[in-house]
């Protein structure tokens, strides 16, 4: 079992690789939660959306063509990459900007900067629930008041929770992919503070995974 520090830099190592070998690794259709989310904050009325954990692009690139002003940001810079390339083929590269940023550290943006912030797995990557926490902290400085946050994660009902390599703290690795799987005391303690509206279940992929699309807002 690595250490924490150890656990994320064979994470970023692993992911830049896996883009590397396989790019566009899932496809250029958005996934089922970002097609959800762009009526979200559409009816929330946002307008500029950040998005964590945006990998090559998918999402990122379908809220772009769908009006939304994209910040895009992701710990590999090869997936990024990658984004930029798609966004000027589709002349969407005016709507959307790509960051490499760790999301444990503090996002670069201004408080109250941001209209909707969307995270497709990003917060069941190998982080302890200390990271997760400052993590949503941080999405609620950024987040101007009503905005809306919705994430997607793994949780304990996965086939793969609790098999696999632990490392501890709820984060099992199967095939060099860290998952940190999330239990319903989880959502409700990243919910303190704000509006929780919705805790969907979903499945996405093969076995199928297991997920919680989650959807809250900030105080007006």
């Amino acid at each position: 079992m690595a250490d924490a520090q150890e656990l994320a830099e064979n994470q970023r190592r692993h992911w830049q690789d896996t883009y590397t070998a396989h790019p566009g690794m899932y496809g250029e259709e958005p996934s089922a939660a970002a097609v959800h989310t762009s009526r979200v904050f559409r009816a929330a009325g946002a307008r500029n959306v950040l998005e964590l954990g945006a990998g090559h692009g998918r999402d990122a690139l379908y809220f772009a063509a769908r009006g939304f002003t994209v910040q895009a940001a992701d710990f590999s810079g090869t997936g990024l990459e990658e984004l930029r390339r798609a966004a000027r083929t589709r002349g969407l590269e005016d709507r959307v900007t790509a960051v490499v940023h760790d999301v444990r550290e503090p996002l670069p943006l201004a408080d109250a900067s941001v209209d909707a912030v969307f995270a497709h797995m990003l917060l069941c990557m190998a982080l302890s629930t200390k990271e997760i926490l400052a993590a949503v902290d941080e999405i609620g400085r950024v987040l101007r008041p009503g905005g809306t946050f919705v994430y997607t994660v793994r949780h304990t009902g996965d086939a793969h929770y609790g098999t696999g390599v632990a490392h501890g703290d709820g984060i099992f690795e199967h095939g060099g992919f860290a998952v940190r799987f999330f239990d319903r005391d989880l959502v409700d303690a990243l919910a303190g503070g704000w509006r929780l509206q919705e805790v969907h279940p979903f499945e996405e992929g093969e076995l199928p995974r297991r997920l919680w699309r989650v959807t809250q807002s900030l105080p007006r």
